[in-house]
This record gives C-alpha cells, sequence and structure tokens, in this order.
C-alpha cells in the first residue's frame, strides 16, 4: 500500500553501505520508521531529502514488516541549524521528546507543527532558545495530555498575586496564602503570564510573546522540571544541551 504524507527526519541510521533508515514525524501516520535505498549516493534525489530535521513531501510504500520510501522532495531543510551546536543540539532534543510521545499511526499534526515552527525559530536565530525551549517543552506537554491546571490557585481560587508556586508534580497552582507541602517553584506575576500564554493560547500565537532576558533561564527551568516530573525519565540530548550552557 502506497501513502503520500509530508514529515520531517527526526533520526537516520546507516544501514549497509548505501541504505539507511530513518525515524519521521509525518502528519497523518504519527511515527514512521523507513528504509531509504541508495540514500548515501549524493546522485539519488532521496539523499538530501531525508536529512536530518529535512521536512519533505514523501510517498511510502508499506510492505508486510515495515515502510519503504520511494520518492521524497525538500520543502524545507533547516539549513541554519547547521551553524550553530546549542541550536542543533536543541533540536536533537526536541526530536527525542517526540520519538517519545507519539505513537505509530497516530494523526500527528499539532506535534508536526509545533516542530516545524520551533525548527523555523532554530534555524532563523531570531528568538533566544531558552524561549523556543519553553514553548516547545510546556506545549508538546499539553499536545500529549499533561495539560497544568495554571487558571487559578488550586485551594482558593485566586487567580493572580504578586507571587505565586507550582508543583511539578501535580501540575497544579498555588497562590502565597495556599501553599502546598509538596515541592514548589516560586514564580512572579510574569512568568504565570508566559505559562498560561503557552499553555492556553491559540496555536499562532504561543510564540509572539516577549520576556526580559534574565527571566527566560527561570521560564525554561519550570517547563523542563515540570517535563521531567511528569515523564519521570532523563533525556540524554537534553543532558548534553544543559552541559553546553554551564
Amino acid at each position: 500500500m502506497r501513502t503520500n504524507t509530508d514529515g520531517v527526519i527526526l533520526k537516520e541510521q546507516n544501514i549497509g553501505e548505501k541504505d539507511k533508515l530513518v525515524t519521521v514525524l509525518t502528519r497523518h501516520n504519527g511515527l514512521v520508521r523507513a528504509f531509504v535505498r541508495g540514500a548515501k549516493s549524493y546522485k539519488n534525489r532521496k539523499c538530501s531529502s531525508t536529512g536530518m530535521f529535512c521536512y519533505s513531501k514523501l510517498s511510502l510504500y508499506k510492505t508486510k514488516d515495515s515502510y519503504i520510501i520511494d520518492e521524497a522532495e525538500p520543502i524545507e531543510t533547516f539549513f541554519g541549524l547547521r551553524e550553530d551546536l546549542e541550536r542543533i543540539s536543541l533540536a536533537q532534543y526536541f526530536s527525542e521528546l517526540i520519538m517519545t510521545l507519539v505513537q505509530e499511526e497516530e494523526i500527528a499534526e499539532e506535534y508536526l507543527r509545533l516542530m516545524l515552527n520551533s525548527l523555523h525559530f532554530l534555524s532563523k536565530g531570531t528568538m533566544p532558545t531558552e524561549q523556543i525551549k519553553a514553548i516547545t517543552e510546556l506545549r508538546m506537554m499539553c499536545i500529549a495530555g499533561y495539560m497544568p491546571n495554571l487558571i487559578a490557585c488550586e485551594r482558593c481560587g485566586e487567580y493572580e498575586t504578586n507571587t505565586m508556586y507550582f508543583s511539578v508534580e501535580d501540575g497544579l497552582l498555588y497562590c502565597d496564602n495556599c501553599i502546598s507541602s509538596n515541592a514548589m517553584y516560586q514564580l512572579d506575576i510574569g512568568l504565570v503570564k508566559a505559562l498560561r500564554h503557552i499553555a492556553f493560547s491559540e496555536f499562532d500565537k504561543i510564540y509572539s510573546f516577549k520576556m526580559e532576558d534574565y527571566a527566560l533561564p527561570d521560564l525554561s527551568y519550570i517547563t523542563e522540571k515540570y517535563l521531567l516530573a511528569q515523564l519521570q525519565r532523563n533525556f540524554k540530548t537534553l543532558d548534553f544541551y544543559n552541559s553546553m550552557k554551564v
């Protein structure tokens, strides 16, 4: 059976001297692992269109046990990623996240849209990496069903106080009068508004907020801690990215 779709390459593995196996985030089929024959030959059109982070139109042929990419046409290669180790390491982290959260044969349009926009901003270098990281982490968790309750204090319903507290284990928000016994992260009002914007805004607006540069590390730290607490696992690509920030 043949399927036409579009997708971004998240992982590639050499198979023999000429072929490779790629993991692709596709719009209609979720995660797909597919063989690309002759992909290591520069004369083969599929060489560039099935490279890491390339977004391409794909013709997939499904056999009994696997997929084969018959044809591939590049739409966007995000070439700017290759110019900066920090940006490409962050893209690799996003890929590992998606490969953890997305299933095969699952409609993945929201994940694909988020990934493509994040790769765009990483490639162009027009947005701080910590802001891109925070947006991608929290919004991806929301898509996956891990939506935190950021509407108001969990206990008294207070919408906003100058200082609030967030439990990464429970995904709950508390005001300064209702602090829970769970581990809490203190948030100023700017961080609360940024988290709400990422979680609740329409997709077209999630990248359109601004924060002072000094506040971005705190935002990135909170979204990372929430993600790790909810998924209860570590990511080697995240560890590598953080090692460069020290």
